[in-house]
């Protein structure tokens, strides 16, 4: 007897376009499909039950041939400060974790872009975890409602911006995070500005070539964290690829053909990166293309070699930097108390 059983596909993995063929191969109108990607991606719905402008015999094709991997709240903590750290588990059962961080003017989400992370960091958590696998677009989509949810339920204010700084290294799934932004911006999705979206990398020049090629609209942050090659080879394994002349290089590249400013994340470490002299050097490094600097308070980890810079260093670092024409700003952590803040996240209780 034949087997007419029918393989579901996850409806958000379908185009526009794919979806419209659906429609028409099953004798449906074409409009259908754009009040069903209304549904999914504008409004954000995961049943086609609550569709309520679509039939019940078309709801009941829909649930015939799709389905949702959706992603739900595993584990949520709240800190002193206010900042919320959400385990999300996906449809294998693997969990990444995003955080919601509230200040006066902003309401920011800080999201994953894969489960672990291969570029084993020494200063940070999720790269003791290893990289499993991507995250798909709808992954990375999903955590922004979410955490958009806790935003209005906690604070009554939506998200302000996203940043993609999460775990995993956003340009090592490169595909995804551009789709997953293109949702979230479109007028066809959440309709965010690009400006309010930060996609933050190690460093890998290749990628960075390939954004200026595509002549994205969001904001790119390095993940600097030193100021020459024998010292960022020792904290960062990707510089042994991607070397800090070859980053200048394809930032160079990368501002050329998008005009947008380079955020450098900097994170001080006590003795290792934080002296008058690598302040000068990172000085120079930011001659290269327009920047700003995000330096950043070390969190501690489990066994951590580093130990955070003082504030007297921290305030010198600073003074140097905005004395010689470069704009810095020291970000203190949010969330630690929850290990949530900047290379805490390791999903841990």
């Amino acid at each position: 007897m034949e087997n007419t059983e029918i393989k579901k596909r996850n409806i958000r993995a379908l185009s526009q376009e794919e979806l419209i063929a659906f429609f028409e191969d099953h004798g449906e109108k074409k409009f259908r499909a754009n009040q069903v990607f209304d549904w999914v991606w504008k409004k954000s719905f995961t049943s086609f039950e609550n569709m309520s402008n679509i039939s019940k015999p078309t709801r009941e094709l829909l649930e015939e041939h799709f389905y949702f991997n959706k992603l739900t709240i595993d584990t949520k903590q709240i800190s002193t400060d206010g900042t919320i750290k959400c385990g999300f588990k996906l449809y294998d059962g693997s969990i990444v974790e995003g955080v919601l961080i509230p200040t006066k003017k902003r309401m920011t989400a800080c999201i994953s872009s894969q489960v672990g992370c291969s570029l084993a960091c020494s200063f940070c958590a999720t790269g003791r975890l290893k990289r499993m696998r991507n995250l798909t677009y709808d992954e990375i989509y999903d955590q922004v409602v979410e955490i958009n949810n806790l935003a209005k339920e906690n604070y009554q204010k939506p998200l302000t911006n996203i940043v993609y700084m999460g775990m995993g290294e956003p340009l090592l799934n490169y595909k995804n995070t551009l789709e997953s932004i293109k949702k979230i911006t479109s007028d066809e999705g959440l309709g965010m500005a690009s400006r309010r979206i930060t996609v933050s990398t190690a460093g890998i020049a290749k990628m960075i070539i390939k954004l200026g090629d595509d002549n994205v609209k969001f904001n790119l942050a390095l993940s600097l964290h030193a100021t020459n090659d024998e010292a960022r080879d020792k904290i960062m394994e990707i510089n042994q690829q991607n070397s800090l002349g070859s980053l200048a290089e394809a930032l160079k590249y990368y501002y050329d053909k998008t005009g947008n400013m380079v955020t450098y994340e900097y994170c001080l470490l006590d003795g290792v990166n934080d002296s008058l002299k690598e302040a000068h050097e990172l000085v120079q490094f930011c001659q290269h293309v327009p920047s700003k600097v995000n330096l950043i308070e070390y969190n501690p980890i489990d066994d951590g070699e580093f130990d955070k810079s003082d504030s007297k260093s921290t305030d010198k670092f600073a003074a140097h930097l905005e004395k010689n024409g470069v704009p810095a700003n020291v970000r203190r952590s949010r969330g630690k108390d929850i290990d949530a803040a900047c290379g805490q996240l390791a999903n841990k209780d």
